[in-house]
Parts: structure tokens; C-alpha cells; sequence
């Protein structure tokens, strides 16, 4: 069975517009979910919507309204809203091209969509567009209307596809600012550095492998339901006991230690002043 797309418009960048469909990338259907129930009998709550003069509504009873003074309020209904906007506003809109890097991760929303050309009128447009971002190694920034509301995007290519993500606009995130006042200037030694560089390069991860991580929650919370339809004991998991090293360096060695073990690689800059910095040891000794 063919996946079914969510939206359908068209990618529209000065005079070129490529009809495109849009399917969600998000994967909900590997998360478990719980249902309320009453602590004693365990039967489903139910969501009753009550009016205080009219009791139980039925959910064509009830819209959506602004409170605009002390209990004063002005429905508003989508097809208004959709009325100030225009008939045609179904596209992707490019504002331009960045590089990939100038939109910080912070303001990623949590949405991604792939677009495809609708139809094989677009395609040819659709390769061209994609190839010509590859080969200037940018993304672009657009806007879009996604289940009524004025969305900001980032579309850039994904493999052979073009990908969309939904953006917080900038007064949706909170500034560093505010938090940064809470950071006291501390002050670091050179060796503590080297180390900490030691760390971080035998840390380094050479081939990564996103597909290698699961949703441990969900993991936990199929095997506490098994535990309890079986009706076993639940047993609590014992913690990993870790070294206690109450000093910085002796912590930052005994880590670097650890990953070196591991079989990780350092960086030869790194490598280089360690011995160096060794060798100016056996020196001063001698």
C-alpha cells in the first residue's frame, strides 16, 4: 500500500513552481500509550465537555473563541481565518538559500516532512532544484500554510529527495541571555585542557550509526506490561556503580584512560603535546 501524503501544494521559488506532495517523517506508531483509568475499579475515564448552563455538549456544540475582555468573547471559526488569506496560498514559498549551518538546531521544531513531485510534470524542475542545492551546499528558507497556520520551514536535500522541517520563528525560543548570567567565568590550566582534548578525540565517534539507538522508554514500558500481565515481581534494576574520584584531573585521566582502552584513536595534535609535555617531565626529573 502506497504511503498516504499529508499535504499537496506546489514549491514555488521566483517563477518556477514544482507541484510537490508532502508525507510526514515522523514515526508515531512504534509509541505505546497509556489510558487513564480509575484508581479502584480501573475502568476508562471518559473527557465529558460541560457547559456550566447547559451541561454535556457534543463535540458539534463546541467552538473556539478569544477571551478579549472579562468574560467577553468573539468566535473565531478556520474558514474566517482561511479568508484572509489568499485562495491560492498552497505553496512552499523560498525566501532564499543559506548555508546549512546558520540556522542554529534550537529552533527545529520537531516536524519534518518529505516532499515529492506530484505528477511528472515537476519532476524535471524538482531534480533540478535539488541538484543545484547539492552542488551550492545550501538549504532554503520558506513559508508555508501546514493545518492552518503560517508555518517557517527549512527545505533542503535528503538523499535523492527534498526534505521540509517546520521552524520555531525566533520570539518562539528563549534567549540565552537570561541564563547566561547564571555561568561564573572559570578558570582552566593548560594540562586540564590537553586532557580534556584527549578525551573528547578518543571519544570521537569515526562511523555513526543512528539506527543503533531505541526508544528506551518504550522498551521499559513493554517489558513493565509483560511483568504485570504475568504478574511477577518488579524488581528494582540495580544502578552502575562508579568510581568515586572527588578530583578534576584524576577524573579527566581515569576517563581518558577508559577511552583509550576502548581502542579509540587520539588526534596526533593531541597525541603530540601529551608526549610533549611528558617528555618535559622526564626532562625537569632528570
Amino acid at each position: 500500500m502506497a504511503p498516504r501524503s499529508s499535504w499537496k501544494g506546489y514549491l514555488k521559488l521566483s517563477l518556477i513552481t514544482v507541484p510537490v506532495k508532502a508525507f510526514t517523517a515522523n514515526n508515531t506508531t512504534e509509541t505505546l500509550r497509556l489510558n487513564q483509568l480509575h484508581k479502584d475499579c480501573h475502568s476508562r475515564v471518559k473527557y465529558q465537555k460541560i457547559c456550566p448552563e447547559h451541561g454535556e455538549l457534543k463535540q458539534t456544540e463546541i467552538v473556539s473563541g478569544y477571551e478579549y475582555a472579562k468574560d467577553q468573547y468573539v468566535v473565531i471559526v478556520p474558514d474566517e481565518l482561511n479568508k484572509l488569506r489568499p485562495e491560492a496560498d498552497h505553496a512552499v514559498r523560498i525566501d532564499g538559500f543559506i548555508s546549512p549551518e546558520a540556522v542554529d538546531p534550537i529552533y527545529l521544531a520537531g516536524k519534518t516532512y518529505y516532499l515529492l513531485p506530484d505528477g511528472a510534470a515537476g519532476g524535471k524542475a524538482y531534480a533540478l532544484l535539488h541538484k543545484g542545492m547539492v552542488d551550492a551546499d545550501v538549504v532554503a528558507i520558506a513559508q508555508v500554510v501546514l493545518s492552518g497556520r503560517e508555518q517557517l520551514v527549512l527545505v533542503r536535500p535528503m538523499d535523492r529527495m527534498l526534505g521540509m522541517t517546520v521552524l520555531n520563528i525566533s520570539k518562539k525560543v528563549k534567549g540565552m541571555d537570561e541564563f547566561l548570567t547564571e555561568l561564573d567565568e572559570q578558570e582552566t590550566t593548560k594540562e586540564e585542557l590537553t586532557l580534556a582534548n584527549t578525551l573528547i578525540s578518543a571519544s570521537k565517534i569515526e562511523e555513526f550509526n543512528y539506527e543503533k539507538y531505541e526508544d528506551a522508554y518504550n522498551e521499559k514500558l513493554s517489558e513493565l506490561i509483560q511483568l504485570k500481565v504475568d504478574g511477577k515481581e518488579i524488581v528494582q534494576a540495580p544502578d552502575h556503580e562508579e568510581p568515586k574520584i572527588i578530583n578534576l584531573m584524576e577524573a579527566l585521566k581515569a576517563s581518558v584512560a577508559a577511552a583509550q582502552s576502548s581502542g579509540k584513536k587520539m588526534a596526533p595534535s593531541v597525541k603530540e603535546a601529551i608526549e610533549k609535555k611528558s617528555g618535559a617531565r622526564r626532562k625537569k626529573s632528570g
